[in-house]
């Protein structure tokens, strides 16, 4: 605490009045208009460690990177593994196309993306493993405790599966890189030389980037490190891929608490927790203003979004742990519905029976607040007429209906929205006649076969009669022939024979629309 003084005249007496800012209060003490952490009276330990990993967040450059496998381009970075990995920086390359890294980047402008497995021009290679390395600006000392803090970043489920993120690390700098020309060696402690060990690993899955940590006792000291996916093949068919951002690498002392989150985030019952430490009192603080009360190393936020953070008492010192940004979480949705109207649509507690756009708040799966807004249509009966042609013998469909003779018919049809639709069916049939007997002999009677169309819009494409043994007797196509046509009987210019034989029709009729007819004729004399 700061002690602020100030001086106050009274009948010729200074009287000294002490103002003390207690930080733990909720209360402007000092009258500065400043409360509890917002006040600089209440300052703590919140710096960052610094990280023995050199230029950690991949900011400091040799080069601005102009496409893949460009690690060298980041400042004490190395290529650790013959598979390499890639170096993204918003100066140059922004990393493979379709495999977006996740916006905004952690800290400042550069990452690097590896992969774990490979999946070339069909083939399946499990074992290409990229890793990064780097020598570390002090090493690790045997049996001492250190924890290494990085973001993950994920592209998508798909493309970045839940992955087991590992560490090793090496007692000299010269092991580095490793697995020489063996792009399948796979990880580093596959090298039979021995020179790398196994530190940690921890299995990390989500969205975006996420913050994560593992701790390290090293049994030796260890000089140089290399980070990336695991020792085991993978078993996917994907090109499976993930980036790194802000690696801090420091004993586990000098780190900030992280506060973690525990049980469903939209219930009454979630915790904002941090590890407890012996002997250690706590006091709670949602947007640098204490909760007063909260105690424990735990919180309850009662779905109250803010930014929260918890102050550490021990040995007469104070840590101030990691903001964590709590929010509520909230889903945002958009739903259109067509109904009918006679019906009415239930959208929360309200009957709907009008053309509108509503908006109301629902509890999803997972208790969290849904905000979904829909968009309603009312659609009233409708009605349509429908006038249509078709050959004597044939049907003519519409939805369950069938129809074979001319006529006027109303019929009821559900419409695809689930209304009825009144429809008027005007039928009537081509007027097309075709003979089934004709008696070529020249008596001014019947003498031809031939079509009779009474419709303009109704042309022949083509006849072609046949024999009783299959034999084309005649044939007459539009394309080929100018006027109209008939047969007289005759084939290759003999006498008409009496017998039975059969023809095949096609006709253009209205819309475009060809229909074939077949049927038998008879020759009499």
């Amino acid at each position: 605490m700061i002690l602020i003084c100030s001086l106050w005249v009274m009948s010729n007496h200074v009287v000294l009045k002490v103002m003390v800012e207690d930080c733990a209060n909720a209360i402007d003490d000092d009258g500065d208009g400043k409360i509890d952490l917002n006040d600089p009276d209440c300052d703590c330990m919140t710096e960052e460690p610094q990280s023995l990993i050199p230029n950690p967040s991949f900011e400091e450059q040799n080069c601005c990177p102009f496409g893949r496998s460009q690690l060298n381009c980041a400042k004490d970075w190395i290529q650790a593994s013959q598979p390499t990995t890639d170096y993204i920086h918003t100066c140059g390359f922004l990393g493979w196309e379709g495999i977006p890294a996740p916006l905004p980047y952690p800290d400042g402008d550069g990452i690097v993306g590896f992969r774990d497995g490979r999946a070339l021009n069909g083939n399946r290679e499990p074992n290409w493993k990229e890793y990064a390395g780097a020598c570390l600006l002090s090493p690790l000392e045997k049996g001492v405790s250190y924890t290494f803090e990085f973001y993950l970043g994920f592209v998508n489920q798909r493309i970045s599966p839940p992955i087991d993120i590992t560490f090793f690390g090496s007692s000299s700098c010269d092991n580095l890189p490793f697995g020489q020309q063996d792009q399948f060696l796979g990880c580093p402690t596959n090298e039979y030389n021995g020179g790398w060990k196994y530190l940690n690993s921890k299995k990390v899955s989500g969205q975006h980037w996420q913050l994560t940590s593992l701790t390290i006792t090293p049994s030796e000291d260890i000089h140089a490190i290399a980070i990336g996916p695991p020792c085991a093949l993978t078993t996917s068919s994907e090109n499976l891929y993930y980036f790194f951002d802000n690696l801090i690498l420091a004993q586990t002392q000098f780190f900030r608490k992280t506060i973690f989150e525990s049980q469903n985030p939209c219930t009454e019952n979630f915790r904002l927790e941090i590890e407890p430490s012996e002997q250690a009192t706590y006091q709670w603080y949602r947007d640098g203003i204490a909760l007063v009360g909260e105690t424990k190393p735990f919180y309850e936020p009662n779905l109250v979004s803010g930014d929260y953070s918890v102050m550490e008492y021990k040995e007469g010192q104070c840590i101030l742990s990691k903001p964590s940004f709590y929010r509520v979480p909230v889903e945002f949705s958009t739903i259109k519905k067509t109904i009918c109207e006679d019906e009415v649509y239930e959208f929360g507690a309200a009957e709907l029976t009008s053309t509108g756009i509503y908006t109301d708040t629902f509890k999803n799966a997972t208790f969290c607040d849904s905000i979904v807004r829909l968009e309603l249509e009312v659609i009233g009966e409708s009605s349509d007429s429908v006038q249509a042609r078709i050959l004597k013998g044939d049907a003519f469909n519409i939805e369950s209906f069938t129809y074979t003779e001319p006529g006027a018919y109303d019929l009821t049809l559900i419409s695809s929205h689930g209304c009825d639709s009144l429809i008027h069916l005007d039928l009537s049939h081509y007027k097309v006649f075709i003979p089934n007997v004709f008696s070529p002999n020249d008596d001014g009677i019947n003498d031809r076969f031939e079509l009779f169309i009474e419709e303009v819009d109704v042309h022949v494409v083509y006849i072609k009669i046949f024999d009783r043994w299959g034999n084309m007797v005649y044939r007459f196509s539009e394309l080929e022939s100018e006027g109209l046509f008939f047969w007289d009987g005759k084939i290759n210019n003999e006498q008409p024979k009496i017998d039975i034989y059969t023809y095949v029709i096609e006709l253009n009729l209205e819309n475009k629309k060809n229909r074939i007819i077949t049927g038998d004729v008879a020759v009499v004399l």
